[in-house]
């Protein structure tokens, strides 16, 4: 088992989610006091969104972590006004939030194709500057890897939550009878028969006092942020992490996983969720799930089995309950068309959402 866990160790050492780098524009360039000449502008340094780039690769190919743009051209006798320098343009992943060390917030970059301006280029030396130029602006920024999915998989180690990815989509994550088996987060794709796909994230297993980073919980809770709609997948036969931790029923495992994701940031209490009950294919699983339903049906009486540190302050209510096996593919199918049901069913609300936000623009206007 420890060398197991070491080798997970190294193989989550390959995967980055977050990256600090150093940027700095260029330098503008010397105006031409005698003739009023202007320098030319420095450059900038852009982040811009593309595919098959990732934190990793782009560690490793600019190892100084440093990026800086042109120096703006000197005014001249043959060119008054000097050229700009050359920008900049740092590819980086889809799904990165950028911040300084300050913690100012630059913006986002949610799809292929998005730029973000994050170090301008120093202004060319002109009158009103007596001719002399300014620096380019200079910062070190991180990049911070968030995924951006249809659906994020939530569980405590060894809920199934890797083997259920596998028989919905055609991902392959590692799997194995032990806990963190997820070291990085997987993405699969499921497909529909209309050719509609959703994407599906598998993301590292929680443990209680994730909020407070005790294991990777940020770097799992992070992922959540971005995800449409949860999937809760716990294992109907209860969850214990190991023998010196106490043992979770269903139900319990369920309230702590709430109140993991409200610690974290209350925002996520409102994103839609369902649950699946795994392991249906165990010995006395429908007796347990017949326990585990009542529970859910009245929850208020069934919190004294915790403390009041460990309840959340709003219960999770499921949009759907779904008993499966992500083993024998017990009410697999079912799950998967839930999960279209409940995207394209919010999907639906938020266009009503705006419609009745312009339409309600429209009467005031007419006021």
């Amino acid at each position: 088992m420890v060398r197991v866990t070491r080798a997970l160790l190294r193989e989550y050492g390959r995967f980055m989610d977050d990256l600090r780098i150093y940027v700095r524009g260029g330098a503008g360039g010397m105006g031409h006091a005698r003739l009023g000449g202007e320098g030319g502008k420095g450059g900038d340094v852009w982040l811009v969104a593309q595919e098959k780039i990732t934190l990793k690769r782009i560690k490793d190919r600019y190892p100084r972590k440093r990026f800086t743009a042109g120096v703006g051209a000197n005014s001249s006798v043959a060119a008054l006004r000097g050229g700009k320098g050359k920008d900049c343009e740092v590819n980086v992943p889809p799904g990165i939030s950028v911040t300084t060390d300050d913690g100012k917030v630059f913006g986002e970059l949610n799809q292929t194709g998005d730029r973000l301006l994050v170090a301008q280029g120093g202004i060319g030396g002109c009158l009103a500057t007596h001719f002399l130029p300014s620096k380019g602006q200079r910062h070190m920024i991180h990049l911070d890897l968030k995924l951006i999915a249809d659906v994020g998989l939530v569980g405590f180690p060894n809920a199934g939550k890797s083997s259920l990815l596998t028989k919905i989509s055609h991902a392959t994550p590692q799997i194995a009878d032990y806990a963190f088996t997820t070291i990085k987060p997987e993405l699969g794709i499921v497909k529909y028969a209309d050719f509609k796909q959703i994407t599906v994230a598998d993301l590292p297993g929680l443990i209680e006092g994730a909020h407070a980073n005790k294991g990777r919980g940020h770097k799992f809770l992070k992922h959540v942020e971005r995800t449409k709609q949860l999937l809760f997948v716990v294992d109907v036969s209860g969850f214990q992490l190991s023998s010196t931790t106490p043992f979770r029923t269903a139900f319990e495992t369920v309230v702590l996983l709430a109140k993991e994701l409200e610690l974290y940031k209350e925002e996520l209490r409102t994103k839609p969720a369902l649950l699946a009950v795994n392991k249906m294919d165990l010995p006395s699983a429908q007796e347990k799930l017949n326990e585990f339903m009542e529970q859910l049906q009245s929850p208020q009486d069934y919190m004294h089995t915790l403390s009041k540190k460990m309840i959340p302050q709003i219960t999770v209510k499921f949009k759907e309950i779904i008993p499966i096996s992500a083993h024998t593919g017990e009410g697999i199918e079912e799950l998967i068309m839930c999960l279209r049901k409940v995207l394209d069913e919010e999907a639906e609300k938020k266009i009503e959402d705006y419609q009745r936000q312009q339409l309600r623009g429209l009467r005031l206007s007419e006021i």
